[in-house]
């Protein structure tokens, strides 16, 4: 799949056209004449028309009554006419040779059923056509980097080229986005919204800034994912070639009865599954707009990532210090004491009064030596403790008496930040705009790009460390294909609720280590079972319909003689009928040590996994039996999952240290416990379409040895298609 091409459509032809009609255009509209000033403000080169039949004077240019009197075939049609006659304007098109159009024109599936089939009509015709279409109800696009404006809102100028591409999933916002980035002298090389997304997907535009040369950033803002397996792939493969995605995605999709019939479903919430899906896929996840437009900024200014967390901060405020230590732990990065060397050689060069320490403060002695920062600068960046440097400095926001010193201090400082021994960020202290005038002092010395404000600054900084480590698991790992799913074999037809005894059965056949198990009808069958297993036992009810036995008393422990299985068989059976249960057997298992309360806690595990309705299935791993309602600490992974995934997953638990043995207890082998969870998670993708949870709790584990004490599958009625609700 290359860039001039996604999925059958031409995206050359849509957003590098060179000519360009516009249909529809008319002064009544202030959409016509945004989109027809954008395009020749930015200095297109190639042929613009205006398409009207009533009026042969539009913005002071000639136009034509027709697509088919056009003096020639054009690339892109720019389609503004009503909305009951855009079907027929692209037939028109069609006929005339045309392969692109921008659909300005609302009034379809985002106004309900009508409108709805007004669009399905689009999209037939689109696709038996070969017709790329962008829309409806869209504003069209950017493409700054090669001059191609056709626009429907205002452009405020100049328009700041660089390399981040942004996609948005709404229009109403990207105005907003391309006016911070502007402010923030974060240069835009892409920018569309993608309306109704008819034909053309966020995954599609997404494709082609992968293989854009002009782009090295890609931002997205969405709504929804639509396609999440084709999401991953081109997550994935942004990842490898080294392009940064930056992703705010809002909105919550509905959980329904999932979280219902067991623990997994209440651990594993919309925004966690979210985090776990881009995390797997390198794509870093904010929670606001500045912070999209930081961290792309940064991103793009940088190329890529940072080296690792450990920072050295040179500024010359106290206080700016001390908010960046805070910040900096909130983001997990890292601030190393100086080397001996290092305090020795800054000593040398700040003030006496000044305390060298990491951050370090100058002090407002940078008032009358100005060579004072960027001296302690190129010390701290030769720390061997530091991965990166920050440098706390502003861009000039006004022209000093002596614009020559002014030009002299920033290129000084430009040369000495480019030449530093580890890469240096430079940060503002606040998210102010960038002025026209402190543009052309960085744009005149070369001064590297200014992340705004130590708050998204440090939020910025912490993304672009992850995004370097995720990269680096990526290209350790062999290009990723479609895994070879064997289904299950299923002896009755998967429906409902299994309960332990059909699901544990299940488990056992297809490899997954089960304690022993054996359903009872009778007192004397469950003496003789438990006799045969040695005591204690543990006697559990079995009942259609019932998920956690332990909540009606259904779970009976520490059975150590006939006489006591014979009063637990009885006591449950009538528990059963208070309840409302139908069920006259039991299951009888042999009861596992417990040397307390450390056993209970760093051995037994919950291994869940729910679909969840935009990406799948949804594997959750954590500690188990009560602690999981206490604790409720879980890591997240969507389905399929490699073992040393699994075990990145394991080791990100609160409860670690749990694992790794405490006061004496025998610690667990993370590597057998990620192997045996990694089987499960395998064995349920296998189940396919109809699993709609599984729940192992607890899954006990000794050493390097696993097995499930206890276990319940839920089936729904039909197959469940994974969609994108949100």
């Amino acid at each position: 799949m290359t860039k001039a091409t996604v999925q059958g459509m031409d995206l050359r032809a849509l957003f590098e056209p060179r000519s360009i009609a516009l249909i529809g255009a008319t002064d009544k509209s202030p959409w016509s004449l945004n989109t027809y000033q954008n395009i020749k403000d930015s200095g297109f080169g190639g042929s613009v028309y205006l398409v009207n039949p009533t009026s042969p004077i539009v913005h002071g240019e000639r136009t034509f009554d027709s697509i088919a009197g056009l003096p020639e075939v054009v690339d892109l049609i720019f389609v503004m006419v009503p909305t009951t006659v855009v079907l027929q304007t692209l037939r028109v098109a069609v006929e005339h040779g045309v392969r692109a159009a921008v659909i300005l024109t609302a009034g379809f599936g985002e106004t309900g059923a009508v409108g709805q089939q007004m669009e399905d009509e689009i999209i037939d015709f689109a696709r038996s056509s070969g017709l790329t279409v962008l829309g409806p109800n869209g504003n069209g696009f950017i493409n700054a980097a090669e001059n191609i404006t056709p626009y429907g809102l205002p452009i405020g100028r100049p328009l700041i080229e660089g390399t981040v591409g942004f996609v948005l999933q709404s229009g109403a916002l990207a105005s907003s986005v391309l006016q911070f980035a502007q402010s923030r002298n974060v240069g835009v090389s892409f920018l569309t919204a993608m309306g109704n997304e008819s034909l053309m997907s966020v995954t599609d535009v997404m494709n082609y800034l992968v293989d854009d040369p002009n782009t090295s950033v890609i931002a997205l803002f969405l709504e929804s994912v639509r396609d999440p397996v084709e999401f991953r792939r081109i997550a994935l493969r942004a990842l490898r070639a080294g392009k940064p995605i930056v992703a705010l995605k809002i909105g919550r999709s509905v959980l329904g009865a999932r979280a219902a019939l067991a623990h997994t479903g209440a651990l594993v919430g919309d925004n966690a599954v979210i985090d776990a899906a881009f995390e797997q896929m390198g794509v870093i996840r904010v929670r606001s707009l500045e912070d999209l437009i930081t961290t792309a900024g940064l991103m793009a200014s940088l190329g890529g990532g940072l080296p690792g967390p450990r920072i050295g901060v040179v500024t010359p405020s106290g206080g700016a210090s001390e908010i960046i230590a805070d910040r900096a732990e909130d983001e997990g990065l890292v601030l190393p004491g100086f080397s001996e060397e290092t305090t020795t050689r800054l000593g040398e060069i700040v003030p006496a009064f000044a305390t060298v320490q990491n951050p370090l403060d100058v002090t407002g002695y940078v008032v009358i030596d100005r060579t004072l920062m960027r001296r302690s600068l190129a010390v701290v960046a030769q720390d061997p403790n530091v991965d990166f440097a920050v440098l706390l400095s502003e861009l000039p926001r006004v022209p000093a008496a002596d614009q020559s010193l002014t030009m002299t201090a920033y290129g000084e400082s430009a040369r000495n930040i480019r030449e530093t021994a580890v890469p240096t960020v430079v940060l503002s202290t606040v998210l102010t705009d960038v002025t026209e005038y402190g543009r052309s002092v960085a744009d005149t010395t070369e001064f590297p790009h200014v992340v705004g404000g130590i708050e998204h600054g440090l939020t910025a900084l912490g993304n672009a460390v992850r995004w370097s480590a995720l990269r680096a698991v990526a290209s350790a790992t062999p290009e990723e294909l479609d895994p070879v799913v064997v289904p299950v074999d299923f002896d009755t037809e998967p429906t409902g609720i299994w309960t332990e005894y059909r699901s544990s059965e299940l488990l056992s056949r297809n490899g997954i280590p089960v304690v022993p198990s054996s359903l009872v009808g009778s007192v004397e069958e469950a003496q003789e079972r438990a006799a045969a297993y040695g005591y204690p036992v543990v006697l559990k009810a079995v009942a259609d319909g019932l998920g956690h036995k332990s909540d009606i008393g259904g779970v009976r422990l520490d059975l150590r003689s006939a006489d006591d299985v014979a009063e637990a068989y009885n006591s449950v059976l009538a528990t059963l009928a208070d309840a409302g249960a139908t069920g006259t057997a039991a299951l009888i298992q042999p009861q596992r040590p417990s040397n307390g309360l450390e056993m209970l806690v760093g051995l037994e595990m919950l291994v869940g996994v729910v679909r969840d309705p935009v990406w799948g299935l949804t594997l959750a791993v954590g500690l188990g039996g009560v602690w999981v309602e206490v604790l409720a600490d879980a890591a997240i992974r969507v389905l399929p999952v490699g073992v040393a995934d699994v075990r990145d997953a394991i080791e990100s638990l609160r409860g670690i240290a749990l694992l790794r043995g405490t006061r004496g207890s025998e610690p667990v082998d993370i590597d057998a416990l990620a192997t045996c969870v990694a089987e499960i998670g395998d064995f349920a993708y296998r189940l396919g379409d109809r699993l709609q949870a599984l729940e192992i709790n607890p899954l006990m584990v000794r050493g390097g040895e696993c097995e499930a004490l206890d276990a319940l599958i839920t089936w729904s009625e039909t197959g469940s298609e994974t969609e994108a609700v949100s």
